[in-house]
């Protein structure tokens, strides 16, 4: 009882820092420092730098342009962009250090199975803020931002101290993201397609007008 306990609580862990990677990273990095230095997590060997202050420091100042970043419809979607290379190795990274000193297979299972999680975290998210700032106003944008910082905190805390309910809560998330992610891109396409038809509107005017 007491290994599958163990096995359990780092599972929960690994999936936990992937998943939430994927949506904030900053946020994770900075929550998993806090838990470490106020003694509610052992952190394994490999992920002991996230509680050194300096580390900490630089991800709380990193989290903060981000909270202001991510609430501006247009630059959200700039900023995910960018992070579509940062958030993705990073959950497979902290995936891999949370499995502890296991041998190398288990490391880079655990790897393969963060970074595909953050990467299904991050095309959610993504992809949910382009059809959001297709919306005129911006209050349901600052909603989802602030609703994923609140699910990021409330879900790593979570993953340490509930891992059974958090696994159970996260395999639902992984069928809704597959339910989700085709709607998601499809409602993406009409996006683009509507904005491209914008632009040439505006451009046929001038066109008509050329001297031939």
């Amino acid at each position: 009882m007491e290994a599958l306990d163990q096995i359990s609580t780092t599972l929960a862990l690994t999936m936990g820092l992937a998943w939430a990677s994927g949506i904030n990273l900053y946020a994770t990095l900075f929550m998993l420092g806090y838990l470490a230095n106020t003694g509610n997590l052992n952190l394994p060997p490999d992920l002991q730098m996230v509680a050194n202050p300096m580390v900490m420091g630089a991800a709380g100042v990193m989290y903060c342009i981000e909270f202001f970043a991510d609430k501006i419809p247009g630059v959200d979607t700039g900023w995910d962009t960018l992070h579509t290379f940062i958030r993705i190795p990073a959950g497979a990274m902290l995936a891999a250090g949370a499995v502890g000193d296991l041998n190398p297979a288990v490391e880079l299972a655990a790897a393969i199975l963060g970074g595909g999680l953050a990467a299904g975290t991050h095309a959610t998210k993504a992809g949910t803020r382009v059809l959001i700032n297709a919306s005129p106003e911006p209050f349901s944008n600052w909603l989802a931002s602030v609703g994923e910082d609140i699910a990021v905190i409330g879900g790593i805390w979570a993953s340490v101290n509930h891992p059974g309910l958090f696994l159970i809560a996260l395999v639902l998330f992984v069928l809704l993201m597959i339910w989700l992610l085709p709607r998601i891109w499809v409602g993406m396409k009409k996006v683009f397609r509507f904005i491209i038809k914008l632009f040439r509107k505006e451009e046929s005017p001038v066109n008509a007008n050329s001297p031939e």
